[in-house]
């Protein structure tokens, strides 16, 4: 009992966070507005308590939304669960399909992760030492390539999945018009390893957004070895961003 008291009292304490600002909302549909369009697929990877999914929508944009936590999937079927342009799936994505261990935070629902990698990073990291992973929990996990086999090519993938964004990119096998990734300043080898993976699949323009920004960091787009170079010499204290990638025929 107490523990549901927690999931859902962290629940709430995100959709205060992230649905708390329409400034934050404006952001959102100017940024991902240069790469949705409407009648476009998304990929909502790590939908969390769905602010994103509310942006790509207020675009016009269909939207497959996957989150394996069960507190905030409860939330998204009450948002969500009647728009028929909205599919949720109840699962991870990985480089495999299965089953994975997903640890949970109950207080802090948006940093639960598959990753013990993370947890254990954040167990030492300076501005972490408040976050604690109760439990664990198996859920079922998929690929993008089964994702996109069920339900279509995506326009956009945006993933932010708590340190296993290399993982979920290592089940693409084929590049996506953009797609975004999130990034640590305690992981920073996993952004590494995300832009090596979108290099081998052909993305050749990188840009970045800092925390909750919605805003290019970078006037012009980068090549990935630029974009390394800038990841790897952030200060410790801008903790967190997105990339964002973009395919070229050109």
């Amino acid at each position: 009992m107490f523990d549901g008291l927690r999931s859902i009292a962290g629940v709430l304490r995100s959709l205060r966070i992230y649905y708390g600002s329409a400034q934050r909302r404006t952001g959102m549909d100017e940024l991902y507005g240069q790469f949705v369009r409407p009648g476009d697929l998304v990929f909502d990877i790590g939908a969390h308590v769905g602010d994103r999914i509310g942006a790509f929508r207020r675009l016009g944009a269909r939207v497959v939304a996957v989150e394996p936590q069960p507190a905030p999937m409860k939330a998204l079927r009450l948002l969500y669960g009647r728009d028929q342009a909205v599919t949720l799936e109840p699962m991870a994505i990985g480089a495999n399909t299965g089953q994975v261990e997903l640890y949970v935070n109950l207080d802090n629902p948006t940093v639960s992760s598959c990753s013990k990698k993370l947890v254990q990073a954040a167990a030492t990291a300076p501005g972490w030492s408040g976050e604690h992973w109760d439990k664990s929990i198996s859920v079922p996990m998929t690929t993008l390539d089964q994702l996109s086999a069920r339900h279509g090519a995506p326009a956009f993938i945006k993933i932010d999945v708590e340190g296993f964004e290399a993982e979920a990119l290592a089940g693409l096998s084929r590049p996506v018009p953009a797609l975004s990734f999130e990034f640590t300043t305690i992981q920073r080898e996993i952004g590494h390893a995300a832009l090596l993976r979108c290099a081998a699949l052909g993305f050749t323009q990188f840009n970045a957004a800092l925390g909750e920004s919605q805003q290019f960091v970078h006037a012009d787009w980068l090549a990935a070895d630029q974009m390394e170079r800038w990841i790897a010499a952030l200060p410790f204290e801008a903790n967190s961003g997105d990339v964002y990638a973009r395919y070229s025929l050109i």
